[in-house]
């Protein structure tokens, strides 16, 4: 099959500085027969300059609007408000689209007929292979803002993470010792705190058992653990994930009351509609707001930040999915890489993740397969 006109175009979102692919994988497109358009000054936030696109074989385009006449749309996040003109039947548009906390883009979508194939949805066995890097930054990150917003200058308890000799550290609670999880777990504890996992799986707390010699506390995510765990919490966070669908809202007002003033919680899946009652998206202009006493960050893309790490990490497991869609078309590339088939959530106006489905109240109609 004949190569694709890709386009990438530059990010818009709020302080979204990522790009959806590095020059070195535009290069890879390129060699395999793609024609590759990007958007002008598209990869300035992640320290890559147009004249390293053109190098490799990019068409340097103007504006978005020629970016998103190709026929693939390559992508970072979702597209906001003012991009919805540019959705058509004939797009495939392959980003991170986190439709289930997001009503208006998934009608958007269905109504334009956009085939829209999301990488947090793309699945092998239980692993979620485009979301797991953004997970990593996410969740190293996490540890590094509550420390901070801890702090007594910004309103935070003026507890110190790890504490001093002679001093009790910081208690720090994840909920969720997957992926995000654990590297928040893990750079809490390398930081000196004293953290505490929950979570449902008896064998993500046994790797987190044996991998951290039980420096790590970890406890089964039942009721009464929470409650025991979340009033001497200084920092909790919010990392669960259920694939494609909306994050259950452990967080209860009623515990939020229960915790310290000035104590603080960071939620990483506030892009899948947050794991509290009191989560509400936040951006990097304006990261938190306080409930209950208790100081929220809750911003949607908190890889941003790492802007170059970031678009590094992402097009290391995008790209061979692109490279997948861009030869083979949708179909060859589900033929050949089963898993993409999840990542699919809407096709010609119909609804086909049933997480999304579940989630919106919205008719599920499975793709053939």
């Amino acid at each position: 099959m004949r190569g694709m006109k890709i386009g990438i175009p530059g990010e818009i979102k709020t302080n979204e500085h990522r790009i959806a692919c590095t020059p070195g994988g535009v290069r890879s497109l390129v060699a395999a027969g793609n024609q590759v358009l990007v958007e002008r000054g598209a990869g300035t936030g992640s320290g890559f300059a147009d004249r390293e696109y053109e190098r490799v074989g990019a068409t340097i385009v103007s504006g978005a609007e020629e970016a998103w006449s190709a026929e693939m749309v390559y992508k970072v996040k979702e597209p906001v408000a003012e991009e919805y003109r540019f959705l058509r039947d004939d797009l495939l548009l392959f980003t991170y689209l986190h439709l289930a906390a997001d009503l208006a883009l998934t009608q958007e979508l269905m109504k334009a007929k956009t085939t829209g194939v999301a990488y947090e949805t793309v699945q092998i066995g239980r692993r979620l292979p485009l979301l797991e890097p953004m997970s990593e930054i996410a969740g190293r990150m996490s540890p590094v803002l509550g420390a901070y917003f801890l702090g007594k200058n910004v309103g935070g308890s003026g507890v110190l993470l790890g504490g001093v000799p002679g001093v009790l550290p910081a208690k720090v609670v994840v909920f969720g010792g997957g992926t995000s999880g654990f590297d928040a777990a893990r750079v809490a504890s390398g930081m000196e705190a004293d953290v505490t996992v929950l979570e449902l799986d008896m064998d993500r707390l046994r790797h987190i058992d044996i991998t951290f010699h039980g420096s790590i506390r970890t406890l089964y995510s039942k009721e009464q653990n929470i409650l025991d765990a979340i009033p001497s919490a200084d920092l909790v966070i919010g990392a669960v994930l259920i694939p494609g669908a909306l994050a259950p809202k452990l967080m209860t007002r009623e515990l939020l009351r229960m915790m310290k003033p000035g104590s603080v919680f960071v939620d990483i899946a506030i892009d899948q509609g947050g794991c509290s009652e009191t989560s509400r998206p936040t951006t990097h202009d304006d990261p938190i707001y306080t409930e209950e006493g208790v100081i929220h960050y809750c911003v949607a893309n908190m890889p941003g930040t790492y802007s170059r790490t970031a678009t590094q990490a992402l097009t290391n497991v995008t790209l061979p999915y692109a490279l997948k869609l861009a030869v083979d078309g949708l179909d060859g590339a589900l033929v050949k890489a089963p898993e993409l088939l999840p990542g699919v959530n809407t096709r010609a106006g119909k609804l086909t993740n049933e997480q999304v489905a579940d989630a919106h109240g919205l008719a599920y109609e499975p793709l053939p397969g």
